[in-house]
């Protein structure tokens, strides 16, 4: 099968995703809160922004590559963090980090993810960009930093954006519950996705590995809900300042949407700051993340990285970020639709697909480099 042919686009891997993954599944990995405006806002947003096409530029060879953090990267994006991402098909974090080791993709993994830092570090190497959610013991986050650190994670990515949990409707429909719990309408749903449950009868049903760890042993139907209590936290200032201290690596905030924000934590220490409204799914009644990443660049740029994520479809979705003033962006939910459409291959194609979108586009454009981005916006 020709999955350019077959399958060229992101939403082409969504529709084959939502086939062979249960509804519940799907619903988590898809869906926003409320009635979802802030996805809408942040699809509005990128769609508003545009370039001037270019002529007579000769032949373009476009280069995608950038470097951040240190580390330089065939192209400008990687994969973010997705709690439970082990939920959403079977084995995905091992997956995910061998496909970032082999296109050389910075890859994020969550606190509450399936695996543990210890499962994947050595696999995704110094590609590693490992999640942190806050934690409410001091003893437990310095152990947690001390394991992520020797498991070789390079950057530790902090997520400000959820001092609460969201209410997300949709997924309330949908049943939404970890780990599943198995009624009727569960198992019709998982029943009719034989791929994913046999994936997941080979590998048990998934646990938040790390957080459970620090549980003393806790089982059955109240692990989850005793490792939620790990990372019910309420940071402020000073749980950066403790990090800032604690971690010896690289350390990036993300969820920053105001500008005085980023500027104070560029102060405090931090590595680079990422802009991003949790992809519309923990507050519908803010801004845009686009909105707001030229005046957080503007505010920081060239003192620390900026990184963007939040709505990416495309690799014109990638340019727009990167000439309002994102270094490096980040997708999160898209490699999981190419995952469960195909498996590993799904990955290789999705990075295909956006890398010769890009191409395509800064031919149209006429940019040889991302730096020649900013000066073809369409003001």
């Amino acid at each position: 099968m020709d999955l350019d042919i077959t399958h060229p686009a992101l939403s082409d891997l969504r529709a084959r995703a939502r086939r062979r993954m249960p509804h519940f599944a799907f619903e988590y990995l898809d869906s926003g809160t409320g009635r979802e405006r802030g996805l809408a806002q942040n699809r509005a947003a990128l769609d508003a922004v545009r370039f001037r096409p270019a002529i007579l530029t000769g032949e373009l060879a476009p280069d995608l590559s950038r470097s951040t953090l240190g580390h330089t990267h065939p192209a400008p994006f990687g994969i973010a963090p997705i709690g439970m991402a082990g939920v959403l098909w079977p084995d995905a974090e091992r997956l995910m980090a061998e496909a970032a080791a082999r296109l050389r993709l910075p890859y994020g993994q969550s606190t509450v993810a399936a695996a543990t830092p210890e499962d994947t570090g050595p696999i995704v190497g110094d590609l590693g960009w490992f999640q942190h959610y806050p934690v409410n013991d001091a003893e437990i986050r310095r152990d947690m930093l001390a394991r992520i650190k020797a498991s070789g994670w390079r950057v530790l990515t902090v997520t400000v954006d959820v001092p609460g949990e969201s209410r997300r409707e949709r997924q309330r429909r949908a049943h939404v519950s970890m780990p599943p719990v198995m009624t009727p309408r569960i198992l019709a749903s998982i029943a009719a996705s034989p791929a994913w449950a046999l994936g997941m009868a080979r590998r048990g049903m998934p646990q938040m590995a790390f957080p459970a760890s620090y549980t003393k042993g806790v089982t059955g139907p109240d692990a989850f809900t005793h490792a939620g209590r790990v990372i019910r936290a309420f940071p402020d200032w000073t749980y950066i300042e403790a990090l800032r201290s604690e971690w010896t690596g690289q350390l990036v905030v993300k969820g920053v949407q105001e500008p005085e924000d980023a500027a104070r934590l560029v102060d405090m220490g931090v590595d680079a700051i990422w802009v991003s409204n949790h992809a519309g799914r923990q507050f519908e009644g803010g801004p845009a993340a686009l909105d707001a990443l030229p005046q957080v660049a503007a505010r920081v740029g060239g003192s620390v990285p900026v990184y963007y994520c939040s709505g990416l479809e495309g690799g014109l979705d990638i340019l727009r970020a990167l000439a309002l003033g994102a270094e490096f962006v980040f997708l999160g939910k898209a490699w999981y639709f190419a995952l469960a459409a195909f498996g590993a291959r799904g990955i290789d194609h999705l990075h295909d697909i956006l890398t010769a979108d890009m191409v395509a586009n800064m031919t149209q454009i006429g940019a040889a480099t991302l730096d020649d981005l900013p000066g073809r916006l369409l003001r």
